[in-house]
């Protein structure tokens, strides 16, 4: 499969994580990337909300809300992974002092301090283990206009060949 048709991992919402850690707010919250849980001492060390207008390569306009939550991944004494609470009033107390719209996107930025720091979009958590876990996926560049075109194909192909299509004339 050509790196350009490998489906995007989904953009969960700010709104949708404080959701489901609300429900596990004792449980520690463990983020995984490049194969490994982020170190027991990370840092929520910056979360700040984004608003951005932008025109695409197809000379569409754009506009979208985004919220970056900064993670350093430190060792850092006897720390323990955080609990989904802690992270949860982290966010409440920043809030306070930026709007924050619980429908934007979810981005994370990760260092460890001496590597640059990475994108990542995040998967809903899951309960596994008596952790919360997050997986975090780069956050892959992408043509606006053609991943719009490939998700109606992929939804005409859907309701042409699934089950309420009747006489299935179109799938071949």
């Amino acid at each position: 499969m050509n790196a350009i048709d490998k489906p995007r991992a989904a953009d969960i919402t700010l709104g949708l994580m404080l959701d489901t850690l609300a429900s596990h707010a004792e449980v520690p919250l463990v983020f995984h990337y490049e194969g490994k849980a982020i170190k027991q001492g990370y840092h929520v060390t910056e979360v700040k909300a984004g608003h951005f207008s932008a025109l695409d390569c197809g000379a569409n306009p754009e506009a979208w809300s985004e919220i970056f939550v900064q993670l350093w991944d430190i060792e850092e004494g006897d720390r323990t992974h955080m609990p989904a609470a802690k992270f949860s009033k982290i966010i409440r107390k920043v809030s306070e002092h930026v709007r924050l719209d619980g429908s934007a996107k979810l981005t994370f930025e990760v260092s460890d301090g001496v590597q640059p720091m990475q994108l990542f979009c995040a998967s809903l958590p899951i309960f596994g283990d008596g952790a919360l876990h997050v997986e975090l996926s780069p956050r892959p560049a992408s043509c606006k206009p053609r991943d719009r075109w490939l998700a109606e194909e992929s939804r005409k192909a859907a309701a042409c060949c699934g089950p309420s299509s009747a006489s299935g004339a179109c799938c071949s």
